[in-house]
Parts: C-alpha cells; structure tokens; sequence
C-alpha cells in the first residue's frame, strides 16, 4: 500500500480554496521530483491515495520534513508567492511521498487530520 501525505500549517488559517491550492502545488511537486517510478506506478494504480495533515507550526512542519528526509523520503517544502493570502516566501504545506504507508507512516504516524 502506499500513499502520499500533506501537512498544513493550522495556525495559518488560511481559507479552503487556498489550503486546496497549496495542498495540490504539494502533491504536484512531490510527484514531479519522485518522477515517473515503479513507485509512483503502483502508487497511481492504487488510487493515488492523499491524506491531509496538520503541524501546529512552520517549526512543527520543519521538524517532520527534516524526519522525512532521514528516512529518504521524497518530500516538498512549499513556499507561497505571497499573491493573496500570506507574504510571499510564508511557508504554507509539506508533501511526503509517494512511497509505502509504513515509511511515511514513521514519519506522520502521530499527526492529527487537518
């Protein structure tokens, strides 16, 4: 099984248009650097399963994208060009995978639904 996660700044608050928007600039990005794999394959075959996180903070986030890169993880960092919401370079969201549910779950596993 496998999966690709998203982890949002709660204390952003942004509004649901603009949490979709740097959900899916996430999932784009993490899927562009892991390429067109054996893993993003079976990952798509499966149904291209997503799930929505929430870190309490750009530290909290900061802390699990450094946990995923210990642990080889794809991962994506994203920086907002600050056009409607947030000043430009806020750090919204982090995307996680694809990869095996039980290596990212290492990673997210304590993480709460946005």
């Amino acid at each position: 099984m496998y999966k690709l996660i998203i982890v949002v700044r709660d204390d952003l608050k942004l509004s649901k248009g603009k949490t979709c928007a740097q959900v899916a600039h996430a999932v784009l990005e993490c899927v562009m650097r892991q390429g067109d794999t054996k893993l993003t394959k079976a990952w798509h075959r499966e149904g291209a399963k997503k799930i929505v996180l929430k870190a309490k903070n750009d530290a909290e986030l900061f802390k699990i994208a450094d946990a995923a890169k210990k642990k080889g993880l794809i991962n994506a960092v994203i920086e907002d060009a600050g056009h409607t919401e947030v000043k430009p370079g806020t750090i919204t969201c982090l995307g996680i995978g694809p990869d095996e549910e039980k290596k990212i779950d290492k990673v997210t596993g304590k993480l709460q639904p946005l």
